[in-house]
C-alpha cells in the first residue's frame, strides 16, 4: 500500500478483523456511528452504519482512512482502508462493492466453468479455453438478464440447474430444426421472456431455421 501511495495510485482494500480490533469497535458509543444511505436501489441493506476515522499503520508513511461498516447483513462489521481521504463514504463503499461483483464473477467462472483447470498447457490452447469460458459466461449473464425475476444475480450453476439441464425432442426437417423441451416448473419464465417465439436462421446449416417450443 505504501508503494501504491507513493506512485499516486488510489486504493481501497479490506482490513483483517482481529479480535482486539473488533473489541475496540464494540466499545464505541452509538453516538460515534453515522447512518448513511447507499445509492443502489436494488441493495437489500441500503442504510448501513459507519465509523469514519483516520489511522496510521506500521510501515505505511502517512495517514490512512478507515471505514467500519455495520448493518450490511454480516455478523461482524466490514473494515475498509483507503488512501482516498476526501471522497464520500457512499462513493467509496459503492466502488468497493463493484469490485466484489467482479470477484464473484471470477469465482463463478472457476467453480462452474473450471477456469482454473484448463485442458492444455499450450499457450494458444489456453488462450482459446479462456476465450470460450468468457463467451459462455457472458451468454449465461445475457440469458439471466432476459429471464429477470431475480435471476440477474444468480450464479451459473443455478441457471444451469433451473433451465439448461433439461431434455428435449429435436426434430430435423428439410427447412427447420424444431426443439421441444419437456414440461418443467420454470418453463413459464422462458415463455414470458419470449423464447417460444424463437425463429432463427442458421446459415451454416443450409439456412435452416431454429424454433423452440415448450411442453
Amino acid at each position: 500500500m505504501n508503494r501504491l501511495n507513493r506512485q499516486g495510485i488510489d486504493f481501497i482494500t479490506l482490513r483483517r478483523r482481529t479480535p482486539q480490533l473488533l473489541q475496540r469497535i464494540a466499545q464505541k458509543p452509538l453516538s460515534a456511528w453515522k447512518r448513511i444511505e447507499l445509492e443502489a436501489t436494488s441493495r437489500a441493506y441500503r442504510t448501513p452504519r459507519i465509523l469514519d476515522s483516520t489511522i496510521r499503520l506500521k510501515d505505511y508513511h502517512g495517514p490512512l482512512r478507515q471505514l467500519v461498516i455495520a448493518d450490511l447483513g454480516h455478523e461482524d462489521p466490514t473494515l475498509l482502508i483507503t488512501n482516498q481521504l476526501k471522497r464520500s463514504p457512499v462513493t467509496l463503499i459503492g466502488r468497493y462493492a463493484q469490485r466484489m461483483l467482479i470477484e464473484n464473477g471470477i469465482e463463478d467462472n472457476v467453480d462452474f466453468f473450471h477456469m482454473d483447470a484448463l485442458s492444455s498447457a499450450v499457450a494458444l490452447k489456453v488462450n482459446c479455453d479462456v476465450q470460450l469460458t468468457m463467451l459462455a459466461s457472458s451468454l449465461y449473464r445475457m440469458f439471466a438478464n432476459r429471464i429477470g425475476n431475480g435471476y440477474e444475480t444468480a450464479k451459473s450453476q443455478h441457471l444451469f440447474r433451473d433451465f439448461i439441464d433439461a431434455t428435449a425432442v429435436v426434430t430435423i426437417q428439410k427447412q427447420t430444426i424444431d426443439v421441444r423441451f419437456q414440461r418443467r416448473a420454470h418453463n413459464p419464465l422462458l415463455l414470458a421472456a419470449g423464447y417460444a417465439e424463437t425463429d432463427l436462421r442458421i446459415p451454416w446449416l443450409q439456412n435452416k431455421r431454429l424454433r423452440l417450443a415448450f411442453g
